[in-house]
């Protein structure tokens, strides 16, 4: 159909729904991408492009992959800042994809966040309530269910676990979080440690207690306490919102990214929407090149307008021009 449009504004009731292309890739909660099994990420798909062998075509710049690579040979966090849109939180899917490390642990920080968040959650009140009902029931005879059933880790909980590879942890946007987080998380890179003190109350009493991971897996804690064996390859992202202490920097491997050149713009395009949208798209990747400097366009509003004026009629060039303008606003602009 000529008419591109799915909502219309006319206030008639119609079933122009059904007519609703696929998502974008990137937007697509359905899809799990070809090589889904266990132990891998369902979102990598989205995060990497479906089309995953063309991401190999990706080719990061050689300070990206030192940088990765100090970070893995030094068990040291990698703290990646750049403007939003860059690839920060891509960088730890690529790894764990690339190394085959699973799934990637999901940190996301925001201003209420506390280290306790990522370590673990106690739900004290859910037991008490179970423990009510028990005696409001006279059911002394049923088996009282055991402490982990109230206990669930963290994504840095969950990383800290013993094992024989590294897991991959994303804690997105720390200088979202609270002035005291950056500091109060030194002890815990440094120690790659952490307890647990309503188990350790009983460890002489269970010594063993089987809690809830943050992959919704089940985990044994020894003593109350959780000591990892291989420490996590963690990538602490930041738009440079804010400085950090020089204590959580000098445990860290710095890296500042840059905009995608044409290069990784053209690999992202090609991963996500295939050969095609690249010739078709080329006005609007040389747009993005072209912007003004220090002007600030993220990669994902180029691929939401490479996929939106596909699906906008060709011979209607002033609406996909008005698209395109809508969706490459620079984020840096006064609203």
């Amino acid at each position: 159909m000529n008419d591109w449009r799915i909502y219309r504004g006319a206030g008639l009731p119609h079933d122009g729904v059904r007519r609703l292309p696929p998502p974008p890739p990137w937007r697509d909660f359905s899809s799990r991408g070809p090589d889904t099994g266990a132990g891998t990420d369902p979102s990598a798909a989205r995060r990497l492009g479906v089309l995953r062998r063309l991401v190999e075509n990706h080719h990061p710049r050689p300070e990206e992959v030192e940088a990765v690579n100090a970070a893995l040979y030094l068990r040291r966090p990698l703290l990646v800042t750049g403007n939003p849109g860059t690839g920060k939180s891509t960088l730890a899917h690529a790894v764990a994809h690339e190394l085959g490390l699973g799934r990637v642990l999901r940190w996301p920080i925001v201003s209420r966040t506390t280290l306790h968040d990522g370590l673990y959650h106690y739900d004290a009140i859910a037991r008490l309530q179970d423990v009510q009902l028990e005696r409001a029931g006279g059911r002394q005879d049923v088996p009282r269910r055991p402490i982990g059933s109230y206990v669930r880790l963290g994504p840095l909980g969950t990383a800290l676990l013993p094992g024989d590879r590294p897991r991959v942890l994303l804690v997105d946007e720390l200088d979202k979080g609270d002035l005291d987080l950056p500091n109060d998380l030194l002890n815990v890179l440094e120690e790659g440690e952490y307890a647990l003190p309503e188990l350790e109350r009983i460890a002489d009493l269970e010594p063993q207690v089987e809690v809830l991971t943050d992959d919704g897996e089940r985990a044994v804690v020894h003593g109350g306490r959780v000591r990892c064996t291989t420490f996590p390859f963690i990538v602490l992202t930041s738009n440079g919102e804010r400085d950090f202490p020089a204590a959580l920097l000098r445990r860290c491997i710095q890296l500042e990214l840059e905009a995608p050149g044409e290069e990784q713009l053209t690999a992202m395009v090609r991963a996500h929407l295939g050969d095609d949208a690249v010739g078709d798209g080329d006005e609007l990747l040389r747009r993005f090149l072209d912007r003004e400097p220090g002007e600030v366009i993220a990669a994902d509003q180029l691929l939401n307008a490479l996929y939106l004026t596909q699906h906008a009629p060709r011979a209607e060039r002033v609406t996909r021009d008005r698209l395109a303008d809508m969706l490459m606003q620079p984020l840096d602009r006064p609203r």
